[in-house]
């Protein structure tokens, strides 16, 4: 049995490790990440989920792991910014306000598939113009959903969460360990 990770995200590959799990392959999927008119972020972040899952290609043994995590502020997806305008205007909506981050996984062994979604309250601060200015020309905004990451620079943002701190950062690893262990996976092994 091989565990495949069907992400390129090393966030996700760190989260992993920290259950002493190290991934036999990883396979990013290609699918199409728009959401759909009309869609709820809970129901948009597992239909990802579900969609990626499906999109990789494994033997029948083999167990696909795959993750999809979004940014709200009430119906409003705040996926990942398209450059760094956009990345500005998601810091400049978010800021002194409370938001939502989703993370929905899904794990598959052959025709089975475990899906699971965690949502967790994340306060970020107001911020300042320089504040902005300064997170923006660290680049660590690209390819993150709102436009920021938890575990980087704009950790500095974030005086309040309510959840999951590994989920806001793209892997629950509660439900994580627990839908690998029901597929099979030997998540606690000792060596």
């Amino acid at each position: 049995m091989r565990l495949i990770l069907g992400s390129a995200s090393p966030r996700r590959r760190e989260l992993l490790a920290v259950l002493g799990i190290s991934p036999d392959d990883i396979a990013p999927p290609e699918i199409d990440e728009t959401p759909q008119k009309g869609e709820h972020p809970r129901a948009y972040v597992t239909r990802i989920a579900r969609e990626k899952v499906a999109a990789v290609s494994s033997a029948p043994e083999d167990i696909v792991l795959c993750a999809d995590t979004t940014v709200f502020m009430g119906r409003r997806i705040l996926g990942k910014p398209a450059d760094a305008v956009e990345a500005e205007a998601f810091l400049r909506l978010l800021s002194g306000c409370r938001h939502r981050v989703i993370t929905a996984l899904a794990a598959r062994k052959g025709a089975r598939v475990i899906e699971r979604a965690v949502e967790s309250r994340v306060k970020m601060k107001s911020l300042s113009d320089a504040e902005i200015a300064a997170y923006l020309a660290t680049d660590d905004w690209r390819g993150k959903a709102g436009g920021y990451a938890i575990q980087g620079p704009a950790g500095a943002f974030i005086p309040w969460i309510s959840g999951s701190y590994p989920a806001i950062m793209g892997l629950p690893l509660a439900e994580t360990a627990s839908a690998l262990a029901a597929l099979g996976y030997p998540v606690w092994r000792q060596e």
